[in-house]
């Protein structure tokens, strides 16, 4: 059992949380939640003993192994993946070295007394029966089995871990915890980086995991199946929810209901009393009766508003009827070409004929490496196809948003000006407003671009292509960097949209509000699929 008591933390002299508390029981599954900057990964840091300046108690139960996967993966080379996720145990690795040595002891057996020999049998049966309970000897055949379920196909296992991307390589990284099979893990956002198919495996087997978790992520839906408990670290507090992510935000509306019913009804009283107060103040036949309500009032606990994250409508302006057609795209195919000599070209796909309509929604869905982003950079005139022809319809006006857009950012301009840049002719109230929209406010308009987070740029990115009246939005991975609240506003903004979407996103809950159509890259063709994404998920499953 995990126990947090108590705990507070400062940064920055002012504290990010105090006085906050809750368990973890034994299988229990958990979900962290709250908005950026609550705290979410200091509290992680805390808890496997990175971070120590804190104040309170944070106890595991004795024996309980700790597991913790974060996004920074730092140094891994020297191994083949299999290597890497099978030696990724230090405990089980020490093991296998001491019984290595015992193995290597007895080899001289010739040289040993009695007593010696059943000394270092004794030993040796004794770190046996350990390397069994923990696991160490079918460690390599998990290693195999996670190492796929993440995505990382056999051919693969034995390639050298520093030949892999970081994307990769987080996944690896996240197999190295898996394999471990501890009593309790905790994770920061373990579906960074993971394809939709990946996704469904972890999700499956943590689903199947006997031990604890506590985990974050802003994949709601990934949450809502796993997760039978929140916790929502908020305004420097921890409120702990005994239901799954839906739940939460249910119970979490109804406490903010009463809440605010309370509140209203406490103000009310109070402005009576002090009406009366006012009122009666200087008369002396009222002073014993002023005085009461005077020492009444200061006595009283007032009920305090929990600042809600503030929602604001926007209302953006409907694109231009374009043409009915909007990408016409005649028999296209993509081939890489060779990196290497005495390597063959890698075929993307071939033989696409389609064409997008106005106002459809699609989802592009695939596994990482599939070729999704490339069909995006054909339509786009990012790159050249190989084989056949893309043509936009008349009157089309295209907005695209790639995962190196944030890129293009001038990192010395305020959130302010970038818009500004993009919407000369717009007021300065149309602009505040529609930065307060994607929760730019106040100061923060004058923040500068190289000061702001990943989530912040793609917001940023995103408030201008939904507001310069593009009728084709072309969004590869506008998920990434965003929180589950910015990832609502996204969603509820393309809900409203009036023009054509092509859209790449892991996020279920994302693709499940918007795509009415999917087209599947895999295997050197697209496969286009004329029903919802909820539909194909199901025949997919099935």
């Amino acid at each position: 059992m995990l126990n947090i008591s108590k705990l507070t933390k400062r940064a920055g002299g002012e504290f990010l949380y105090s006085d906050v508390s809750f368990q973890i029981n034994p299988g229990e599954k958990v979900g962290l939640v709250g908005p950026n900057g609550a705290g979410k990964t200091t509290l992680f840091r805390a808890i496997i003993g990175e971070d120590k300046s804190y104040e309170g108690q944070i106890s595991l139960a004795a024996h309980f192994r700790l597991a913790y996967f974060s996004q920074q993966v730092g140094e891994m080379k020297g191994r083949s993946a299999l290597e890497e996720v099978a030696l990724g145990d230090e405990k089980i690795s020490a093991l296998k070295q001491k019984l290595h040595e015992y193995e290597k002891k007895l080899e001289k057996m010739d040289d040993m007394s009695p007593d010696e020999m059943e000394k270092v049998l004794n030993q040796m049966g004794d770190a046996q029966s350990q390397y069994e309970e923990m696991g160490g000897y079918d460690i390599e055949v998990r290693a195999q089995e996670v190492l796929t379920g993440l995505g990382i196909m056999p051919v693969d296992h034995a390639k050298p871990v520093e030949d892999f991307s970081g994307g990769w390589k987080m996944r690896i990284a996240l197999a190295k915890v898996l394999v471990v099979t501890p009593d309790i893990i905790v994770m920061d956002e373990p579906t960074n980086y993971l394809d939709m198919e990946s996704i469904l495996w972890l999700e499956e087997w943590l689903k199947n995991f006997k031990g604890s978790l506590f985990m974050t992520t802003h994949d709601r839906d990934f949450m809502n199946t796993i997760c039978k408990k929140i916790v929502h670290l908020s305004q420097g507090t921890a409120t702990v929810y005994n239901g799954n992510y839906d739940y939460f935000l249910q119970e979490k509306q109804i406490r903010q209901t009463q809440l605010e019913a309370q509140f209203d009804r406490q103000q009310d009283m109070l402005a009576k009393e002090e009406e009366f107060i006012a009122k009666f103040k200087a008369r002396a036949s009222h002073a014993a009766q002023v005085q009461s309500r005077v020492k009444k009032l200061e006595k009283i606990e007032r009920v305090e508003m929990t600042p809600e994250e503030q929602r604001i409508d926007f209302e953006f302006p409907e694109p231009p009827r374009g043409s009915d057609d909007v990408v016409i795209i005649q028999n296209l195919g993509k081939v890489w070409p060779a990196r290497k000599e005495g390597q063959v070209p890698h075929k993307v796909f071939q033989g696409l004929t389609a064409t997008i309509k106005r106002q459809e929604k699609i989802a592009v869905v695939g596994v990482n490496g599939a070729g999704k982003s490339t069909l995006m950079k054909i339509i786009c005139g990012q790159t050249d196809a190989t084989d056949g022809l893309v043509k936009l319809g008349a009157s089309t006006k295209l907005g695209y948003f790639s995962q190196y857009s944030l890129d293009v950012l001038n990192p010395e301009a305020t959130v302010y000006d970038e818009v500004r840049g993009g919407l000369r002719d717009a007021s300065d109230g149309h602009i505040r407003n529609l930065l307060a929209a994607f929760l730019f406010r106040g100061d923060e308009i004058q923040k500068k671009v190289k000061f702001l987070s990943g989530g912040e740029k793609s917001r940023l990115i995103l408030a201008v292509l939904l507001s310069q009246n593009n009728n084709l939005l072309i969004l590869d991975e506008p998920t990434n960097h965003l929180d589950i609240a910015s990832r609502e506003i996204l969603l509820e903004a393309l809900q409203k949209y009036q023009g054509t979407i092509m859209i790449v996103s892991h996020d279920r809950h994302f693709l499940l509000g918007l795509a009415k159509k999917v087209y599947e890259v895999d295997h050197g063709e697209i496969r286009i699929i004329p029903y919802t994404y909820h539909e194909y998920l199901e025949k997919k499953k099935a």
